[in-house]
């Protein structure tokens, strides 16, 4: 008190406006951030019938009996019984804390649903603890436990990502504040290392996500390839086993990379070619390569894209913002695998410079490539890319870009396409998002659409293919597939994702960085394999 008032003499002493409103803010922060208040985010589960009361989770049933069934009153209090995914707030119910979000989880003992293709018990804790830990933050509480509800990485998981925004560029009062988790264990009688260590994991995975979103939000002024690189190297050069190495413009020139310059000639902003080695398995164990798509900006080029909405191109770095994010989770859990991540880094741009329609370029394979539509810039890139992956023999590829506008018209926003030419590997990685709750649609790769785009005027094969409106983002694939030679490799065109618009509700609107955690634990079962 004596602290907060020293504040208050201050804040009144001031005779200019700005400096009188800034002692102001002073004040209530100091008094928000030194205050006791804890809040509490608590799960219930539907009851089977209308006629009965709702079912405790372990967490809850702790604070009902320690509070002598004050919970449960005050939610019969309350009115309506609660539905799967709302929230109610409670006061008073404990002196620990200040306010107790209950939120409803749903009906008890889901588990996997085959026709939705996804873990509904994790999926169901994500959304229900994202709603509570939201509306926590609504109401000031700064400090918040949260209940596992018998699934503590998914817990985490939902919590973390519900409370990312991207203001880092709005005035501070304007601000969400900072919220600090932490995983609820008082209930769980003797070891809770368990509980704390899923915690942990999520924590991380969810971190990564979230690292991925922020990369994809900055405006594209403030997310330049060099500015990118420097925000990889700031946040994955201080983890143990990474090497990264950012190449220039010259080195692509070297290594004969005109599918990827071809793309970049149009900007002012340079190239880069950013290449991240993890180190986490012996040197002698199988290596796995990442490829990211990395257009800071795609205007479209020459082919320019029509104006409405063509400021959320500042997000087509997508593929390697996920990759990076992956990457980011994957080294803080120490994963035993080694990885090479490899992003071309550029802006696609039109200018006297830049490439036009109908423009032959050479690959790194030799092959030449007609360039009859400039917005078709990402396999360029990514054509290159994968040549250089695939120099360092990995037992897998998987590449990942928001490529085409056609797969989000074909599969919306509710799952990612990918195109695999082994089955096996498609296996572990379909299995990976109905865990994550990120789900993945395996597409076709067939001789059908690389006939499309091996039939070229002027080059080896075209950027777009004969029938440019049709199954584009088949046509797209089966470019790619003319420059990867590895059996065990899966291009995820995540285009359709790009965005949530609220179709999962612990994301919020806006980037989604979706699906950096299914890459995860696609690597994580891959480190088990080769272990």
């Amino acid at each position: 008190m004596a602290a907060s008032m020293k504040y208050m003499i201050l804040y009144r002493g001031c005779k200019h406006t700005k400096r009188w409103n800034n002692m102001l803010r002073n004040c209530r922060t100091f008094c928000m951030t030194h205050r006791k208040n804890k809040g509490l985010v608590l799960g219930v589960y539907e009851p089977a019938s209308e006629s009965e009361p709702l079912v405790l989770t372990p967490a809850a049933q702790s604070i009902n009996s320690r509070t002598g069934g004050k919970l449960v009153e005050l939610l019969a209090v309350a009115g309506k019984k609660l539905k799967a995914g709302h929230t109610r707030v409670l006061h008073g119910v404990d002196k620990e804390f200040s306010s107790i979000a209950v939120s409803c989880i749903g009906k008890q003992g889901q588990g996997y649903n085959e026709l939705e293709e996804i873990d509904e018990s994790r999926e169901s804790v994500r959304t229900a603890v994202g709603g509570g830990v939201k509306v926590m933050r609504d109401l000031h509480e700064l400090d918040v436990s949260v209940d596992p509800c018998g699934h503590p990485e998914a817990a985490a998981e939902g919590s973390n990502l519900a409370l990312f925004v991207y203001d880092e560029l709005k005035d501070k009062d304007k601000r969400k504040p900072h919220v600090w988790l932490s995983c609820y264990t008082d209930h769980i009688r003797g070891d809770a290392e368990s509980a704390t260590e899923g915690w942990r994991q999520g924590t991380v995975q969810a971190e990564g996500q979230n690292f991925a979103r922020l990369l994809m939000e900055t405006p594209a002024n403030h997310m330049t390839p060099t500015i990118f690189a420097n925000r990889v190297l700031e946040k994955l050069g201080i983890l143990e086993d990474f090497t990264i190495n950012s190449r220039d413009m010259a080195w692509a020139e070297h290594h004969k990379m005109g599918a990827f310059l071809s793309v970049t000639q149009g900007s002012v902003e340079p190239p880069l070619f950013l290449e991240i080695e993890y180190r986490g398995a012996p040197k002698d164990n199988s290596l796995f390569a990442l490829v990211g798509k990395g257009v800071t900006f795609d205007s479209g080029g020459i082919s320019l894209k029509p104006g409405t909405n063509m400021d959320k191109m500042r997000a087509d770095m997508g593929g390697a913002a996920c990759v990076v994010g992956a990457l980011l989770a994957i080294g803080q859990l120490k994963l035993p695998i080694n990885i090479r991540g490899f992003i071309p880094l550029c802006e696609n741009m039109p200018s006297g410079k830049a490439t036009k329609p109908g423009d032959v370029v050479t690959a790194m394979n030799g092959k030449t490539i007609q360039v009859d539509n400039t917005d078709a810039e990402g396999r360029l890139i990514l054509a290159d890319a994968l040549c250089y992956a695939e120099t360092f023999k990995p037992s897998h590829i998987l590449d990942i870009a928001t490529l085409t506008g056609a797969m989000a018209v074909s599969l919306g926003s509710g799952v990612t396409g990918v195109f695999s030419n082994s089955t096996p590997t498609w296996d572990i990685l379909h299995k990976a998002g109905a865990r994550t709750g990120d789900r993945v649609w395996r597409m076709p790769l067939m001789k059908h659409y690389s006939k499309q785009v091996t039939k070229s005027d002027l080059a080896d094969v075209n950027n777009i293919g004969t029938q440019s409106r049709e199954g584009g983002s088949c046509t797209a694939a089966a470019f790619l597939k003319e420059f990867v030679t590895n059996k065990n490799w899966l291009h995820l065109d995540i285009a359709g994702v790009m965005m949530n618009k609220a179709e999962v509700p612990y994301l919020g609107k806006g980037m989604s960085g979706r699906p950096t955690r299914t890459l995860v634990e696609f690597l994580r079962q891959l480190s088990k394999m080769n272990s």
